[in-house]
């Protein structure tokens, strides 16, 4: 062999190494970008199944505490603007709003004995206990998709191959500045 084609195998190895490397990058960035987009739709079914709920829980309370009309107001406003929402930043602050909506109309619950021991509002209670748990779940696992994804798409060498491919990092799903604070319990 003549150093020619020495040079010229070394050179086809060289960009052979390169290509294979950005088809590797790429893919890894699509697929963590992938497990964003699927954690969020995770979240996304969660709140839908939370706002599903909701109507009737608030039907079943009013039955016993009609005068309490604005929490009930507040609920449907709150439900609405999570159902309308398109960002995440936006969802997240939907979702803060009806959180505290819900509380309130917990609270009122509270006030009513013979509301607590309802069969129907102690199964719509825990439904939704059990869906805001899931939320929280789905919301940990998509944070944690994000945070992979962010971290490819800002660590060398593979943020050249974001930057290259375009991609975006992704928001996180925050709560509430209001919701980090611990309650203050009093005797």
């Amino acid at each position: 062999m003549d150093t020619t084609m020495i040079i010229l195998a070394v050179i086809i190895i060289i960009i052979l190494a390169i290509v294979l490397y950005l088809i590797s990058g790429y893919n890894g960035l699509v697929n963590a970008r992938n497990r964003v987009k699927n954690s969020y739709s995770q979240i996304d079914v969660q709140l839908k199944r939370r706002n599903d709920l909701i109507p009737n829980l608030v039907e079943t309370v009013k039955g016993y505490a009609g005068h309490e009309k604005d929490v009930f107001e507040n609920v449907t406003k709150a439900r609405s603007g999570l159902m309308n929402a398109g960002s995440v930043k936006e969802v997240s602050e939907a979702n803060n709003a009806l959180t505290g909506a819900l509380t309130s109309l917990f609270a009122i619950a509270e006030n009513y004995p013979e509301l607590k021991a309802d069969q129907n509002f102690k199964e719509l209670q825990s439904e939704l206990t059990e869906t805001e748990d899931k939320i929280s779940y789905s919301r940990q696992f998509y944070n944690d998709a994000v945070l992979m994804y962010n971290n490819k798409c800002e660590q060398f060498p593979s943020n050249i191959i974001a930057g290259m491919f375009n991609f975006k990092e992704a928001d996180f799903f925050e709560i509430a500045s209001g919701e980090r604070e611990a309650p203050k319990v009093q005797f």
